[in-house]
Formats: C-alpha cells, structure tokens, sequence
C-alpha cells in the first residue's frame, strides 16, 4: 500500500525558523499508541517534543517490554476493507500521514481481511522511530502529576494510567475516576498446535488461509463450556471481584460461557464459514449437514515467522494453571505450549462529554490535551487517531494557530464527537462507557440505502471525499 508523499498540516502557512524558534515544546505524557503518534506528528510540525514512558523503570500490570506503542491485548488494528468501520479509520489515517499505521502495514501478517501486526517487530520499529528523531527528547520516568499550566501538554498514559498521576488528573476533573476490566488472550507456539486436526482457513475463504482452525463436536464443545464455568478466576488486584465491570466488546472468555450454552458459539467460536475440505465437498448439503463442525476455536499469527499464534477472542482472567488445562481440551491444541498467558488489567477512562472538546483539548485548561484510550474510545486505530489529533492540535496551540476538528462525516471526527458529547443528549454522570468505531456514528447518508454492505461503502466514500476537501487534508496529503 502507498502512502501520499510527506507534507504537513502546517505547510501551507509554515512559520520562519525564527518564529519556530519562540513556539513553545510540547510534552506527551505515556508511549503508547496513542502517545507515540501525537508525539510525532508535533515533531513533523517542526516543534521540540519530550516523551515520558514509565517502562522500564515502573511496570505496568499488561506490558511486557518498555518499548514505545507494544501491544497488549490483540496484534490486530481490525479489518482493512474501507466498508467496515475499522478500515475506515485506517484509511482515514493513511491519508493523515499516520506514523503508527505505516509502520503497522509495513509489519504486517497474514491475517485475511484484517490488518495485523508482528508485535515485536512493530513496536521495535516505532521505538526506532522516535528514539531517532532529532526534535523527540525520550524520558524514561513516571510523571505522578498533570504538567505546569504554562505547559502545552497531551496526556496520553491510556488504560493502564498509574495510580499516582490518575488521582491528580481525578482531582483537576473533579469527577469520579471511571474503570472497566479488559482481558488479554493468550498466545501458544506454532509448533505444539496439531495441524492432523487444526486446519487453515479464513472464514468464507476469503483471502488466503490465514487462519488455524481448531474443530469442537457438539460433546468437546459442552465439556470445554463446563470446564470455563467452573475453573478458578484470578484475583482482580486493588478491586472487588464482585463489582468489577467488563467492557462488553470485549469480554473474558468465562464470562461469554456464564451467559449462555450457545453465546460463544454465536461469538468468537462460531462455526459458520469455516470448512476443512478433509471433511468432504462443502457443496455436498448431506456431507455438510454430517460434517459440519459444532464450534471453531480460531488461532490467528503473531509474528511474520508464523511461530506464535494467538486465540481470537480468548481474553482470560482464568488462572494460569487452569488455562493451560482449559485450553489443552481444545481439539488440535492438545499439547500446546504457552509462550503468554492471559492476563486482565483495569482500563482507565475519563468522562470526557462532561471534559473535552471535539479538538481533545479539556474545557477547563486549553493547552492540555487526552488522547487514545483515556477518553472513553475503543480500539487501536482509534487510540491512533486522538493521537493524531491531540499531537496535531498541541503543535498548532504552540505556533499560535487555532486547534482544528475533522469533519463528523469522517469516522475520526464522528468518534471525537461522541466522546465529547458536542451534539446530542448528555450521558448523566458515570453512564458513559467506551465507544469502538462503528458507522452508528455517522451521520445519516441524504437517500436511504437498503443493501448494509453498500450502505457502509457510501458512508466511507463520504468520509474520504469530505476529509480530502477539508483544510486538513488539503495540507497534509493524498
């Protein structure tokens, strides 16, 4: 995929290097997704920035290296195909000129229609990226208080906020904290998955056979039903196990078997589109009927090798020793060896409708800014996004220029919009709840379209034609 030739928001006014000079730096505050794009899209406008990452010097309860952007809990940014919603906010950011999902497509694996990544060499790459540039200053320290209000700063620290700096943006809110549990699934080698009954396929055979598929009968699928129900949770550190929210897109695996006999099979383990031509011709109906599997346990790559696959779908928060047996009972995963378990970790959001501006930027103190997670929205590309954001309106702020807004017909612009409430009823306080990108966001098109699949192509050509005639796509690109 190509990327539309370098240029900034900033070049069609772009400022003499002496007035550079007098424009203020900008800090970033956490190296995550988000964190890492605002960073370097204030740097590519020319202004000095410093980024504060904890890691190593203070862990968090998910990561497992310090480098900038790792990702926690799944290596996919979602589908590619610009009719789903997910590939419309990748595309959207393409044409930004996004760092971070350049590097992701220049990392890519194969995973059928959907946009994944090599973690290691993914992260490895943008730490890279900005330990290199000469305009990012990089701190290896936790920042326990929100920066001097004379600063030009975008907090960026996402769900796993440390409990220091999270009491202190608490207090500058005056608002409760808000937190939900989100899961990580477990990733197992290659070379232990038996591929005699696994086979490879995408659902509905499309693209290439990118997926490892692990076939339940009807028995199999009951008893690894059970065994979820009743395995031994691990403790929820610093929260009461009993109240503990989960994000609903994203539930642990126990807590989908809990809900109901056929709730993962109508979830991540549905069978429909998945056929292993070892079991006969797919268009023979007598053969389908009788061969048919009852559920599937897709596996999806990790790394460019092909030697670590995940568990779609399988966020866990089972003890360790209880996901090794659970998950052994999968057919083809019989000896499978663990290389990470799951874990779950408290997500941090903020209130932002009763706090930020569609610009990012918080109603009581203009120069600072929340970006990614932190604001209530779900997803890695769209965490890139309010990067993007914040980091492009944090340069503007400092060169004294007005912050900008995307257009809501774009699905960056109709995610800012929700998380700052701009339109519409108010949420009362503490019903908010994340939000992933979805064309329930947009709005309406001008003619009705019965057909769901062409009804999203409109949405997303409305997007792009509007994000290609804003000023901000006009200056930055293709």
């Amino acid at each position: 995929m190509r990327f539309p030739t370098k240029k900034f928001l900033f070049s069609s006014q772009r400022r003499s290097n002496s007035t550079l000079k007098q424009a203020q730096s900008v800090l970033v505050i956490g190296g995550g997704l988000a964190g890492t794009e605002a960073a370097w899209q204030a740097a590519q406008a020319g202004l000095k920035v410093t980024i504060f990452e904890m890691r190593p010097q203070k862990a968090s309860p998910a990561h497992h290296t310090s480098q900038f952007a790792e990702l926690v809990c799944s290596n996919s940014f979602g589908a590619i195909s610009s009719d789903r919603a997910a590939g419309l906010l990748q595309k959207e950011l393409i044409n930004l000129n996004s760092i971070v999902i350049e590097t992701a497509i220049e990392h890519a694996v194969p995973a059928g229609g959907a946009l994944a990544v090599d973690r290691g060499q993914f992260s490895n790459a943008l730490t890279h990226k900005l330990s290199s540039n000469p305009l990012i200053t990089i701190k290896r320290e936790e920042v326990m208080n929100l920066p001097s209000q004379d600063q030009i700063a975008v907090i960026a620290t996402g769900p796993l906020t440390s409990d220091a700096l999270a009491k202190d943006l608490q207090k500058f809110t005056g608002l409760s904290e808000c937190h939900f549990f989100d899961a990580a699934s477990p990733i197992i080698e290659g070379e232990s998955i038996d591929l005699s009954i696994a086979f490879r396929a995408s659902r509905y055979d499309k693209g290439d056979a990118d997926y490892i598929n692990c076939p339940m009968d009807k028995k199999e699928y009951l008893a690894f039903r059970e065994a979820l129900i009743n395995a031994e949770q691990a403790k929820l550190k610093g929260f009461d196990q009993d109240t503990a929210r989960f994000f609903e897109g994203c539930l642990p695996i126990e807590e989908l078997a809990r809900r109901g006999e056929d709730t993962m099979r109508y979830g991540p383990l549905k069978p429909i589109g998945l056929w292993d031509p070892r079991w006969g011709d797919v268009k023979d109906k007598d053969v389908r009927r009788a061969k048919r599997a009852y559920a599937v346990v897709q596996l999806r790559q990790e790394d460019r090798a092909g030697r670590l696959w995940n568990l779609v779908g399988f966020q866990t928060n089972l003890k360790w020793g209880a996901q090794k047996e659970i998950i052994r009972m999968i057919p083809g995963l019989n000896n499978s060896e663990f290389v990470r378990f799951g874990v779950m970790h408290r997500n941090t959001f903020i209130e932002s409708p009763e706090l930020l501006e569609p610009t990012l930027q918080f109603r009581s103190r203009s120069n600072l800014f929340a970006a990614g997670q932190l604001t209530g929205t779900e997803g890695y590309a769209a965490a890139v996004a309010g990067g993007w954001l914040a980091g492009t309106n944090a340069a503007l702020l400092a060169m004294g220029r007005d912050p900008i807004k995307l257009p809501i017909t774009t699905m960056i612009g109709a995610l800012t919009n929700f998380v700052s409430n701009a339109s519409g009823k108010r949420f009362s306080k503490g019903d908010f709840q994340p939000m992933p990108a979805n064309f329930g966001l947009l709005p309406e098109l001008p003619n009705r379209i019965r057909d769901k699949r062409a009804r999203y192509a409109a949405y997303s050509n409305r997007a792009i034609s509007d994000l290609k005639a804003s000023k901000v796509s006009n200056s930055t690109g293709k």
